[in-house]
């Protein structure tokens, strides 16, 4: 396999690795409103750069406890011609590195099953690949 781009964030205390052809852009969020009835890992709409985001709680679309506060640091990522904001606990890098599958047997649960991809290796510690658009309501990310 090739080397390719990663952003390292960290979601919940966990170090995850995105593919940078995933990531628009890195922003601070500010301002989220509320959707009446949305489900609940969906934070809100923001206003980005003349255009409105929906805002998704990474930590409440994993099965985990959501996040506080009113924004943060957000992963934008186009999905289905749609922009979302992925809100994440921290952003480290972006750094070549050589993916590998997930190996048979690594015990992921629930969400992180779904949006798990593979393993890069950083300074000797094993980082797992997530597919962002696996954290979009309503959507399945195909499997690859």
């Amino acid at each position: 396999m090739t080397e390719q781009l990663f952003l390292i964030a960290h979601i919940a205390g966990q170090s995850v690795a995105i593919d940078a052809n995933q990531v628009e852009s890195v922003v601070d969020i500010g301002n989220i409103v509320a959707v009446p009835r949305a489900q609940g890992h969906v934070r809100g709409l923001a206003a980005l750069r003349s255009r409105v985001v929906t805002v998704i709680d990474t930590r409440a679309a994993l099965g985990l406890e959501p996040g506080e506060g009113a924004g943060g640091r957000a992963v934008i990522t186009p999905v289905d011609g749609h922009h979302y904001a992925m809100l994440v606990d921290a952003l480290d890098d972006v750094a070549p590195f050589e993916p590998q599958p997930l190996a048979a047997g690594v015990p992921l649960s629930g969400m992180w099953q779904q949006a798990g991809r593979g393993l890069i290796e950083r300074d000797g510690e094993p980082i797992l690949t997530i597919d962002l658009a696996a954290l979009v309501p309503g959507l399945v990310a195909p499997t690859t």
